[in-house]
Parts: structure tokens; C-alpha cells; sequence
């Protein structure tokens, strides 16, 4: 079992949490709001059940490869790399120009490569090799914190390992996450992704995190499309404050 998560915990008096603080006024506001839309996309897409994918370090480095590029791009990138570099040690040791040479099909390599290198670096000294399990005995929060730590990872890529490598519900907010969230009302409009990330860890149950993080995208790469969405057939336009401002 995972740690009581932080956020389920109650605040010190006197303090406060602005991502909280959006998600009980939502609530006041729009009630059931995020509740409907989970109801909504789960009637289209599902109830997906979490399961991990890739070890966790190499879920980290295809994501440091993903950022910016296509999957297909990062997938290609990942496959030169273990090519070349049949050892964790052997790509830490690796001069960057050399690395970034290797992984040029993933784009950016020359910013990547260091990135690869400092999380390789980091999860050593952390743990005496290249596993990153300890991360799943940390409190979510604190695990994020040492991701994002790292140069060049930020609460996207650590919320993606603590997620899809440990099922913590930590929320990756991409741009189909952040594009359906902000037109549907769940996060103000002008939220910044570190804003975005918080805010989610408010708006559902811990345990459907996955299914709301995978519906989500889904909805964006279907209905929700970035220049033309599809309000007319999508299931929760009755909530949604993108159609409600679209209406004649």
C-alpha cells in the first residue's frame, strides 16, 4: 500500500493551498462537476484497469526522449539508445556528444542527452544502481519532488513514471489533459501546469486517477480536438463552459 497521501491530509489552520482551494470552490460552484465528467467519459471509454508498462528507469528516459517530439520519434530515439548502450552505466558514461548523437531521432538531443545523464546520475547515488523502486515508498508528493529535482524533468514526466510505473495518482498533465480540463471548467482558464498538477490531485479519487488521466486523452484526441471539437456528439457538453460559451 502506498503512504497517506499528503493531500488527502487536512491543512494546518491558517495555511493554504490554492490548487485546494479552486477544486472546494468548483465544487460550490459547479457541484459534481468533475464527478459527471468521469461518469461521462467512463460510459465512453471505459473503466481501464492500471497496469505498469515499462521498468520505471525506462519509463523515465523514454519520457525525457518523449518531451517535444512524437511517441513514435521517442520509441525509435529509446531503441537506438539501448543499441548503442547495452548498460545504464555505459549511457551515464556516455559523452553527451555521443549520447545526443545517438538519440537525434527523438529530436533535441543535444538537451536530452544531459537530461538522460543527470536522471541516470541521480537514481545511482540515490539508490547504489539504476532502480528507481524506492520512489514507490515516498509520500507521492515528496517522490515527485525528487523527479522534478532533476534538471529537465518537470511534474509531467514525474507525475508519468509515479503513475504508470507504481500506479500512484499523481495526474500527467499534457496538452490533451490541460486543453478538455480548462475548456470543461475543471481548471481556470489561465492555470499554469504546476497549478494544473496540483489541482488535479483535488478533482477525483485517488483510485481513478489512471482512468481519468487515460479517458482524458483519449477525449482529447477524439471529441475534444484542439481546432475542431466535436461538441455536437460529445457526452459532456451539458457541463462543459466551452460549449455553454459557444451557444447562440
Amino acid at each position: 500500500a502506498h503512504p497517506r497521501h499528503r493531500y488527502d491530509q487536512p491543512m494546518p489552520r491558517g495555511s493554504t493551498d490554492p490548487a485546494r482551494a479552486w477544486a472546494v470552490g468548483l465544487e460550490r460552484r459547479r457541484p459534481g462537476l468533475a464527478a459527471d465528467v468521469l461518469a461521462s467519459l467512463a460510459a465512453l471509454y471505459g473503466h481501464p484497469a492500471w497496469k505498469p508498462r515499462l521498468d520505471p528507469i525506462s519509463e523515465l528516459v523514454t519520457t525525457i526522449l518523449s518531451q517535444n517530439t512524437s511517441d513514435t520519434n521517442a520509441e525509435r530515439a529509446f531503441a537506438a539508445l539501448r543499441t548503442r548502450y547495452p548498460s545504464w552505466e555505459k549511457v551515464e558514461r556516455a559523452p553527451v556528444r555521443s549520447l545526443a548523437a545517438t538519440i537525434r531521432s527523438g529530436g533535441l538531443a543535444a538537451q536530452k542527452a544531459p537530461r538522460i545523464k543527470a536522471a541516470l546520475r541521480a537514481t545511482r547515488l540515490q539508490s547504489g544502481n539504476y532502480d528507481l523502486k524506492f520512489l514507490a515508498t515516498m509520500e507521492p508528493l515528496a517522490a515527485r519532488a525528487w523527479l522534478t529535482a532533476i534538471p529537465g524533468i518537470g511534474p509531467k514526466t514525474a507525475s508519468i513514471v509515479m503513475l504508470f510505473c507504481f500506479g500512484v495518482p499523481l495526474m500527467p498533465v499534457d496538452t490533451h489533459v490541460e486543453r478538455v480540463s480548462k475548456r470543461i471548467g475543471l481548471l481556470p482558464e489561465k492555470a499554469s501546469l504546476a497549478f494544473a498538477h496540483d489541482a488535479w490531485l483535488h478533482l477525483v479519487p485517488a483510485e481513478r486517477m489512471y482512468e481519468a488521466h487515460v479517458a482524458l486523452i483519449r477525449h482529447g484526441r477524439g471529441h475534444c480536438d484542439a481546432l475542431r471539437p466535436d461538441c455536437h456528439g460529445c457526452p459532456i457538453r451539458a457541463r462543459c463552459r466551452h460549449v455553454d460559451r459557444r451557444a447562440p
